[in-house]
């Protein structure tokens, strides 16, 4: 989709050329300055019952009177946050995507003028997830939306911050689909293969450094619990590494590690039928940290980051690894494989490892790997850890802005007291209780030379029932915390 920053005072919305007029209005009553057309409009929908200013309520005025777009869509927020104004955006988008219009201008009032970056960005993610469909394997998927330009209109006070949101929220709403696409393509077309390939081409569009590491190689580098996961299945697994240098080679990066399960089936200790088809989704960590390589080599910030994804299938067959086997990690720490189907954290704790040689002012770990977490947070929040405060309050300050919001989990010493082995170093899960604080205590033992973060995103990075898809989430969260560590 095309974006556009056009210089239109509020007082003058009426004036705007494109084939509708998107007027975000917040508050419960009409914003002082309104263009009076615009005003006559909504009191007379108002007044008729058909909108009002509550949040979720939209209408589509057509051939308004005074207006030179042919539509008028007005979208109410209720509330004058951020999120209530993406919301209704949303709304108001949803108005006329499925219709002729090919273009929009979209106008926010009400709002404090110190959101227009924000709102700016949001507009670029609203766009762009209004029109996305997934059609790769459904060639009877709906026929492409016909709107493809949105113009933000603003006053002169606001062009510069909206430029500079448009142009943060275009990079963002990239990698967010970029990761939709990923995580929505079947476990027999995303493949580990198919994820090497994806980063490969990212590597070779921005001048990216990516390794992209086999079966072989893995053994070299002694990550026998990573393999250990991938040995019963067919599919070659990857291991990914990608490197994006918009600073000194002095400057410590920041490094991202993604979980890229591409089909869980528990393994050995099998998972139960009923939804296992949306395993193909437990590779959304690694669809996230891959999202966010594209936002970030298409925003080119001063900063160092480096993009790490094991990447394999947990399958069933004669050589899967079995509840009961130990294995030794890179780390050189032996593992208890009491289940099979905690294999996210097997996988992450070599990655973990790796992550050492890059000498990084900090990690931070992505991983759909608990159900507990889905009990704990339910779909809003991703659950977050992580080994300092000013860390957590940066990932949460980031979760924010970005409207993917994560919430603090605790870390207490006390939690791994279930992480105790006869046979080995450590066994891969503990007790029921505290599920995924405990998978999270585990991670930790590798993590311990460098300030870490975890992200379960068990819960918000895909939905399920007729809705049922990947999110792209944590992509705007990650995006806006690498920002905010460039010096």
């Amino acid at each position: 989709m095309d974006f556009k920053v056009q210089t239109t005072e509020l007082d003058a919305l009426a004036t705007a050329g494109a084939d509708a007029l998107i007027v975000v209005l917040g508050g419960d009553s009409l914003p002082q300055g309104l263009d009076a057309a615009v005003a006559k409009h909504a009191q007379a929908a108002i007044k008729l019952g058909d909108f009002a200013l509550k949040a979720g309520q939209a209408v589509t005025l057509t051939q308004a009177d005074g207006i030179k777009a042919p539509r008028l869509v007005l979208a109410a927020s209720g509330k004058t946050t951020l999120a209530a104004a993406r919301a209704a955006l949303a709304a108001g988008l949803a108005q006329i995507k499925s219709r002729g219009a090919a273009s929009a201008a979209v106008a926010f009032a009400g709002f404090e003028a110190e959101l227009a970056e924000s709102l700016a960005e949001q507009t670029a993610i609203a766009g762009t997830d209004a029109v996305y469909v997934y059609r790769h394997t459904k060639p009877s998927a709906p026929a492409a939306s016909k709107l493809a330009k949105l113009v933000l209109l603003v006053g002169k006070a606001e062009q510069k911050a909206t430029k500079a949101g448009l142009a943060r929220g275009e990079a963002v709403a990239a990698g967010i689909e970029l990761a939709r696409e990923c995580a929505n393509r079947p476990a027999n077309y995303a493949t580990p293969t198919y994820l090497g390939e994806v980063v490969q081409a990212l590597g070779k569009a921005h001048g990216l450094k990516v390794d992209v590491l086999d079966k072989k190689a893995v053994e070299k580098l002694g990550m026998g619990s990573f393999l250990s996961v991938a040995q019963g299945s067919d599919e070659p697994l990857r291991f990914i590494v990608a490197r994006y240098e918009g600073a000194p080679k002095t400057v410590a990066p920041v490094v991202l590690v993604g979980k890229g399960i591409t089909f869980d089936t528990g393994g050995i200790s099998l998972k139960p039928g009923a939804e296992m088809d949306e395993m193909k989704f437990d590779m959304g960590g690694a669809a996230s940290v891959i999202g966010t390589l594209r936002a970030v080599a298409e925003l080119k910030p001063k900063l160092n980051l480096v993009v790490i994804v094991a990447a394999c299938e947990n399958m069933p067959s004669g050589r899967a690894v079995k509840p009961g086997d130990v294995v030794t990690s890179m780390s050189g720490q032996t593992i208890e494989i009491l289940n099979t189907d905690a294999e996210g954290r097997l996988i992450l704790c070599d990655a973990l490892t790796y992550a050492e040689r890059f000498k990084p002012a900090v990690v931070v770990d992505v991983a759909t790997l608990t159900g507990a977490c889905v009990i704990a947070l339910g779909g809003v929040r991703s659950g977050m850890y992580a080994s300092d405060d000013e860390l957590a309050a940066s990932l949460t300050a980031a979760g924010d802005a970005a409207l993917d919001p994560c919430w603090r989990m605790p870390l207490d010493d006390d939690y791994a007291e279930g992480l105790k082995s006869n046979f080995a170093d450590v066994p891969n899960i503990a007790g029921r209780a505290g599920g995924s604080i405990t998978a999270a205590k585990f991670l930790q033992r590798f993590a311990g030379k460098y300030r870490w973060g975890h992200l379960d995103i068990a819960g918000t990075a895909w939905k399920g029932g007729a809705a049922k898809g990947s999110t792209g989430r944590p992509v705007g969260l990650l995006t806006h915390f690498v920002l905010s560590q460039a010096k």
